[in-house]
């Protein structure tokens, strides 16, 4: 009998690994698949695009969509007023919510706990229903159409997020190393610096990738604070759709061109946020 146990064990062990694996091919596809579509219709032909039965292979290969989306609008003023606030987002949330992360984690003062629940509090609540509060209050501070005004109401929402992720990093920090530092002659500040602050990157990466994309795909408020003067990317890809239809190949042209910075940002960084995105999985 006990032959025969370990006989199977190896079996059964290969038939496990086996199904896990078919398991994430199966995700794959279903997360890739969407953007494999949009590849697709980018460079096909226009005609193709609105083909009643298309194809999953491509049928031809034409850069005229990238041509097209480049001039049915302006392309680079939506792009550089995109990046501008979302670099704008990225580094205030992150300045913004590592103080506010240290002081939650590492200070104890009458309210803590009131903070904490309110972080969680604020995420769950819907951005749809925000919309007339931020317009009003945008509008009384002369912020309205403004990209100020949009990177303001991006940090509302983004904040919460930032504070919440880099208190669990820095709750997995012990304070014994902090306090090591001090003994050796480092104040508070110098003790974080040198070694809080090493310790804290691959989240800070992490949820600094995070926190652009939200703001660079953002496009609800991006639509009702601005004009159409002071477009974003994302507000810039409606131009697609008219009275008379929609472009959808010109329209993934943009898509795709829209995702560029993205994908580029990712792969910078991809090894810092893959550290990033396991540092807080277990407790130091």
């Amino acid at each position: 009998m006990s032959t025969t146990s370990s006989a199977r064990t190896p079996a059964a062990r290969k038939g496990t690994k086996v199904g896990w694996n078919l398991l994430g091919l199966l995700v794959f596809a279903t997360a890739g698949f969407p953007v494999y579509w949009m590849l697709n219709t980018a460079f096909k032909p226009a005609k193709d695009a609105i083909d009643p039965d298309p194809s999953l292979l491509p049928t031809g290969l034409t850069f005229d969509n990238f041509r097209r989306a480049l001039d049915i609008a302006d392309f680079w003023g939506p792009v550089g007023r995109s990046l501008v606030v979302s670099l704008s987002v990225v580094l205030i949330g992150i300045v913004v919510g590592m103080l506010a992360a240290l002081a939650i984690s590492r200070f104890a003062f009458r309210g803590r706990k009131v903070v904490i629940v309110g972080i969680l509090a604020v995420q769950m609540i819907p951005l749809v229903a925000m919309i007339i509060p931020v317009f009003l209050l945008l509008n009384d501070l002369k912020q309205y159409d403004k990209l100020t005004g949009l990177v303001i109401t991006y940090l509302t929402f983004i904040l919460p997020f930032t504070v919440w992720t880099l208190r669990g990093f820095i709750v997995n920090i012990p304070k014994e190393l902090e306090e090591a530092a001090m003994v050796d002659g480092c104040s508070r500040t110098g003790a974080f610096m040198r070694v809080v602050f090493p310790l804290l990157a691959p989240g800070m990466v992490a949820t600094s990738v995070y926190a652009f994309i939200q703001a660079w795909n953002e496009y609800l408020y991006a639509l009702m604070l601005l004009s159409q003067q002071h477009q974003t990317a994302t507000v810039w890809l409606s131009n697609f759709s008219t009275k008379h239809g929609t472009e959808y190949a010109p329209m993934m042209a943009g898509a795709t061109m829209m995702a560029v910075p993205i994908v580029v940002l990712f792969l910078l960084v991809q090894r810092k946020m893959a550290a990033g995105l396991t540092a807080g999985a277990v407790k130091g």
